[in-house]
Formats: structure tokens, C-alpha cells, sequence
């Protein structure tokens, strides 16, 4: 017998990958072509395959590291004869969104004359790659909308592709001009700050080569059997995957029953070919399964816990679906009583559905309602029209409602405290951010005005008006949408007498204003007309009691009825 060591293959291009699986122990039997270990390069998941049956010694890499071509990743035991047999080369396919026709032979890629470098380097000189620029977050986000095609011309700052995070919508914009010569993603794809979306000619004078354009290396075609590729699919969101009761662990429906071929659905999972033979023994329907490794891929353990998770449930009663007890709405067939249209939600419109049952359901609230007299506070924000005028900033209610909010959380610092995780904690905050919930056509939104309490009415009307446009064309960044302390919802340009709106947690306070009207106001000796806003202060009675929510109400109309408090 003889010691093997099995190296990192060609990837066809690749620089490094991860190691995301080890599917083998010591001792277990490995035949040829059977899969070591599982690598994963930003867009393909690929089997390494033995080179020659026998036993597994060790494997020399741990999940999670990074390798690249020729590092050492196991070692195995084979027979003389085998060890002697060791293909000439290990040839890997690599999946990267390339048309079928794209990939060669290797005998015509050997027959084609190749380019000399200094040829490569003029074929290359007007090609650009194109990257996502700084999102405000390092986290990845869904590709909605792809806005070009091959063979177009465009412009600067036109949009690429259009990004979805879980509070909004982004146009990625283009940074170059040029001729769109390939696109590098697909809708669905998650993309981050730095990624490529597409690959442009772009003016010669004009083109700075990057060191990262992309070089096209000759695939080399290889039988199917040879190497399993499980292409990654996009990674739901936990909203998303919400069902039932938000904040409730998902219930596994039942186990499907096996099927002889891999439906499209299955063929989208995102699991090696280890994982999908156990689950056609199983008979799980890997669409049902949580996916637990990096990026929501399926491993071993998450086949065997669903598995495990069914059979203790199943005898559960049917009537408490989503683990909260509260019985399901009937299902209604509407169109026995007219004609109807099913509309698709937005993912804006599914998340906030979503945080909102969630909330209603997890926090306690309460809602206490009072009027403000801003009589004087609206006389003098119309006589800053003229000031406003010049310095190109249109001054709005909100921004004073904004002020005396950041004022009254500073003297009731009840407010601005979040429960701990643990429930039995209060994180105190010492910045004072303030939420806006902002309605636009993908649904509502609610970006974040920072340090309030250190900004005069000018600056927080100018960053109004800045984030408010922004929300609207979908622009704002995820990091634009964090980080609130108390949010503010106002219906006054569009009416009604008062609501009750519902806290955005982990916040623990939220006020609603509608309205202002003219009543009559009892001064003493007659009824005068003055200037009212309904307002309502919601709260989550677990951190805030009724005394806590007196007194900051009672603070807040303070202020605003006489503006000149702002100033103390």
C-alpha cells in the first residue's frame, strides 16, 4: 500500500476557493472519481474526485480555509498499481454564467494559436470591468433587475442592475461609458460592495485598465460524471422565509416523497451530491430543508435535524400553524363572487408585513393620544419661506417634530433604551438617532436623520428633503435605514384625525402625528381658534410605563407649542 497525496486541481482560472465540506472520516473507502471534499469559488461549488480507489488516511485542510491550485488537501491509501495509474491531469469545470458554446475541447484549444502577451495586452486595453461601488454595508444583496444588454451603449451613471436589500431598493449605477460586451450576473445573484456586474469596451482614451479585467483561460470540457458542480442559488432572506407566526422557528410541512428525477426546484438547492443522495434515500425534498452551512448551503447534519424535527412534530395539531397557536386564516376562493386580479408583492411591501405581524405580536403595546398647540410654530416656519428660498431648503413641520423629538429623548432617556436579547437587560443609548417612515411607490421606508440633537432646524430640513428623494428614487443604502432610536410616522399631508401606529422594534417608542386643524381653545374667558396636532404615542409597555410615556408627551407638546424651549 501507498500514501497519496491529493492535491488542489486546476480550476480553470480560479485564484483560491474555500473548503465548505469534508464528507469523509478516516478509514472510510474511497473509489475513483468517489468526492473528497467540496470547494466553492464566489460563483461554483465543485467536487474534487479521488484519482484512485482506497482509504482515506487524513484530510490536511479544515472547512473553512482557503486554498488554491496545487495545495496538499488529503491523503489517502492505494494499492501499488493504483498509485502508479494517476491521471495525467485533474481537470476541474468551472461554472461562472458562460454560454454552453463558450467551452472548447481541449484539442481545439490546443489547435488554436494563442495570443502573445503583447497581443493580450492590445485586446484588453479597451476592456473594462465593471464593479458594484460602495453600498453603505458589507453585506450582500439581492439582484432584482438587470437595466442593460449585450451590445448597448452607456453612459456614466446610467443604471446597471438594480439591487434589493431587506429595507430597500438601489440603482447600481454605471462608472464608465462604454459598450456592454458581457454581463457577469444573473437576477437573483447576491452582490456586494467590490463585485463585477458586467464587462465593457470602453473609449480608448479614455479606459484605465483595471488589473482585474477578465482574462478568458480555455475551459477544458470534461464528462459530466467526471466533476459535480451544484450551482449556488440565491440565499432567501429570513423574512422571506417567514410563514406563519413572525419570530416562530419554521415548520417543517412533511416529508415529500422521493422522486426519480431531480425537479428544477431540487436542481436549484444549493447542496453537494453527497447531501442529495441521502436526502433521494430519505425521501426529503431538499426545497424543504434549511440550508445551515456558509451562503444557506444544505450539509449533512440539516438533512438528518429536518428528518428529526418532522418526526417529533407530527403529531402536532394541524390548527396552531407557525408554532404561535393562532389558527390560520381560511383560504376563500374570491372569485365565486366576481372577477379578481392577484397581485404580486414587492419585497419592500412582504418585509413590512413581516416586521409588523412580528412586532404586533411580540411587544406589549399602549398608545397614549394629546393635541399640540402649534399655532406659533407654524406662523414661524412660514415667515422662514424667504430665508429658505435662498439657501435652497424647503422647511417642513416634520423637521420641528424631528427637533423636539431628539430634545424630549434627551430629557426622558427611557426612550431611548432597546430590551436586551436576553429580555432581562435595557441597552441604554447615548446618540440620539431619529427614524422617518417615508411612503413610496416599492412600499414603505424609513430612513434615519443621525444626532438630531446636535443639528439646527436648517440642517435636519436639508437631510429631510435629501433622504426623503432618496427613498423615493430607491436609492438609500442599508446603512442610511440602521441605527434609529425612535421613529416618527406622519400622515399630516395626508389626513385623518389620529392612529395608532405600531413600535418599530427594537425601538421601544414610536409617535404618529396626523392632521393639524383650527379648533376653538378655551383661553380663560373665550374660545379662540388655534392651530391643533393630534398626536399619538406608541409604546412598548415592557421598558416604558404609563409615567414614562406622561411625562415625555407631556415634554414633547411642551416644545412644540413654544419652540423657543428648542433653544434652552
Amino acid at each position: 500500500m501507498t500514501i497519496q497525496t491529493i492535491v488542489v486541481p486546476d480550476l480553470g482560472g480560479v485564484d483560491t476557493v474555500e473548503v465548505i465540506e469534508l464528507g469523509l472520516s478516516p478509514g472510510d473507502s474511497i473509489e475513483v472519481e468517489d468526492s473528497l471534499l467540496v470547494l466553492e469559488s464566489d460563483k461554483a461549488t465543485m467536487d474534487i474526485p479521488s484519482p484512485a480507489a482506497g482509504a482515506l488516511v487524513k484530510y490536511l485542510v479544515a472547512e473553512g480555509a482557503t486554498v488554491k491550485v496545487g495545495d496538499p488537501i488529503a491523503e489517502i491509501e492505494v494499492a501499488g498499481e493504483a498509485a502508479a495509474a494517476t491521471p495525467e491531469v485533474e481537470e476541474v469545470e468551472q461554472v461562472a454564467h458562460e454560454p454552453a458554446a463558450e467551452v472548447v475541447s481541449a484539442s481545439k484549444a490546443e489547435s488554436e494559436p494563442q495570443a502573445t502577451p503583447v497581443e493580450a495586452a492590445a485586446s484588453s486595453s479597451a476592456e473594462q470591468l465593471i464593479l458594484v461601488p460602495d453600498i453603505g454595508s458589507d453585506d450582500k444583496v439581492e439582484l432584482i433587475e438587470i437595466s442593460i444588454a449585450v451590445g448597448d451603449e452607456v453612459a456614466e451613471g446610467d443604471t446597471l442592475v438594480v439591487l434589493e436589500s431587506d429595507k430597500a431598493t438601489m440603482d447600481v449605477p454605471s462608472t464608465h461609458s462604454g459598450k456592454v460586451l458581457k454581463i457577469l450576473v444573473a437576477e437573483g445573484d447576491k452582490l456586494g460592495t467590490g463585485d463585477a456586474v458586467a464587462l465593457f469596451e470602453v473609449v480608448a482614451d479614455a479606459a484605465v485598465v483595471d488589473e482585474a479585467v477578465i482574462e478568458k483561460p480555455a475551459a477544458i470540457a470534461v464528462p459530466a460524471e467526471t466533476v459535480a458542480i451544484a450551482t449556488a442559488a440565491p440565499v432567501e432572506t429570513a423574512a422571506d422565509a417567514i410563514q406563519s407566526a413572525p419570530g416562530q422557528p419554521a415548520q417543517p410541512a412533511a416529508i415529500a416523497a422521493a422522486e426519480p428525477a431531480a425537479t428544477s426546484d431540487a436542481a436549484q438547492v444549493y447542496a453537494g451530491p453527497a447531501v442529495r443522495l441521502i436526502a433521494r434515500e430519505l425521501g426529503v425534498a431538499l426545497t424543504d430543508v434549511p440550508g445551515s452551512g456558509p451562503r444557506g448551503r444544505i450539509l449533512k447534519d440539516d438533512v438528518s435535524n429536518f428528518v428529526k424535527q418532522v418526526m417529533k412534530n407530527k403529531d402536532a395539531p394541524a390548527a396552531a400553524t407557525g408554532g404561535s397557536g393562532i389558527p390560520p386564516v381560511p383560504a376563500i376562493d374570491f372569485s365565486q363572487f366576481g372577477e379578481i386580479e392577484e397581485l404580486p408583492m414587492s419585497k419592500i411591501q412582504k418585509l413590512t408585513a413581516a416586521n409588523m405581524q412580528r412586532n404586533w405580536l411580540n411587544v406589549p403595546h399602549v398608545t397614549q393620544f394629546d393635541d399640540a398647540d402649534i399655532t406659533e410654530l407654524e406662523a414661524f416656519r412660514k415667515g422662514l419661506k424667504a430665508e429658505g428660498e435662498k439657501r435652497g431648503v424647503r422647511v417642513t413641520p416634520v423637521a420641528f417634530l424631528i427637533k423636539a423629538i431628539g430634545a424630549a429623548l434627551e430629557a426622558n432617556p427611557e426612550f431611548n433604551r432597546s430590551l436586551a436579547v436576553d429580555g432581562q437587560n435595557l441597552i441604554q443609548k447615548h446618540y440620539c438617532h431619529v427614524g422617518m417612515a417615508v411612503d413610496t411607490p416599492r412600499g414603505l421606508v424609513v430612513p434615519v436623520i443621525r444626532d438630531v440633537n446636535e443639528k439646527g432646524i436648517w440642517d435636519i430640513s436639508a437631510e429631510i428633503t435629501l433622504l426623503a428623494g432618496k427613498a423615493r428614487d430607491g436609492k438609500l443604502k442599508p446603512a442610511e435605514m440602521q441605527g434609529g432610536c425612535f421613529t416618527l410616522s406622519s400622515l399630516g399631508a395626508i389626513g385623518g384625525n389620529g392612529f395608532t401606529p405600531i413600535v418599530n422594534a427594537p425601538e421601544v417608542g414610536i409617535l404618529g402625528v396626523s392632521k393639524s386643524q383650527i379648533k376653538p381653545v378655551w383661553d380663560g374667558s373665550e374660545f379662540v381658534p388655534r392651530l391643533l396636532l393630534p398626536m399619538a404615542l406608541s409604546y412598548d409597555h415592557r421598558a416604558i410605563n404609563g409615567g414614562d410615556a406622561g411625562r415625555f408627551m407631556t415634554h414633547l407638546v411642551k416644545l412644540l407649542s413654544d419652540i423657543r424651549y428648542l433653544a434652552l
